[in-house]
């Protein structure tokens, strides 16, 4: 199982974000929802398990639909992991302040963004597509940091990971339309190069996270279409890559 990791977490909390792997069964896709065997794909996921240490964890998944819906997660018990059917239904982040839990997001081109609060002991996982981006889904996902556990944004650091770069996401006017000028680059044929990885940054810091606080990761998922999966690149694939974080 290969992993990648956020620096700016450091050793203070647990946290990986798979990549693919030739070795492993479906290339090291952890994706339930999408058709693939599911016997293969537990496989990978008691892998991930293993190599991260915490066999006994509960992990918790959603079902995620591009949404902006936020759930906290307040007893430690796995959902969507042995099954899909158990997911957290219709939602697109995950917040817990409880320990031996991991809590994840599956992507294949929109942004993972993984949240810590040391202080507080919480942490966060975001899936921000357009949509989810356009509705301010990490804006929220801090808000609630704020009011259920009393986070203070001094003490947020968030990794924005492996996604679609401004590189090679070209979308329509009606995706781009909903962004500022400054996260998109219009082309010849009148669409345009948009940047998810610089909104979600802007968003966090107009929430009043610190810049220094916040990494981007450079990795896109079609450019480094050997490590991620991408949907685009790969014109539709079932194989999805999953980012986690949790408390020891």
């Amino acid at each position: 199982m290969k992993l990648c990791h956020f620096d700016i977490f450091e050793d203070r909390c647990l946290h990986a974000i798979t990549q693919k792997n030739t070795t492993l069964p479906l290339r090291g896709s952890v994706a339930l929802h999408t058709g693939e065997p599911q016997k293969k794909v537990l496989q990978n996921r008691q892998k991930l398990l293993k190599k991260l240490g915490v066999s006994d964890f509960d992990v918790v998944l959603a079902n995620q639909t591009h949404s902006s819906n936020i759930i906290i997660i307040e007893q430690n018990e796995s959902k969507g992991w042995d099954s899909g059917k158990s997911a957290i239904d219709d939602c697109d982040g995950l917040i817990t302040n409880k320990k031996n839990i991991l809590i994840g997001v599956m992507s294949a081109d929109c942004v993972p963004i993984l949240l810590y609060d040391d202080t507080r002991q919480v942490v966060a996982a975001i899936h921000a597509g357009w949509r989810g981006t356009r509705d301010g889904i990490i804006t929220k996902a801090v808000d609630k940091m704020i009011t259920a556990f009393g986070c203070r944004t001094s003490d947020i650091v968030a990794g924005i990971g492996p996604s679609i770069g401004v590189c090679c996401y070209e979308v329509g006017d009606d995706v781009g339309a909903n962004f500022d000028d400054e996260f998109k680059v219009e082309t010849s044929n009148g669409k345009y190069m948009l940047d998810l990885k610089r909104v979600n940054q802007n968003q966090l810091i107009k929430a009043g996270l610190k810049k220094e606080s916040i990494e981007v990761l450079s990795l896109c998922t079609s450019c480094d279409n050997d490590k991620f999966f991408s949907f685009r690149k790969e014109r539709g694939c079932s194989g999805r890559f999953l980012s986690i974080i949790g408390l020891r």
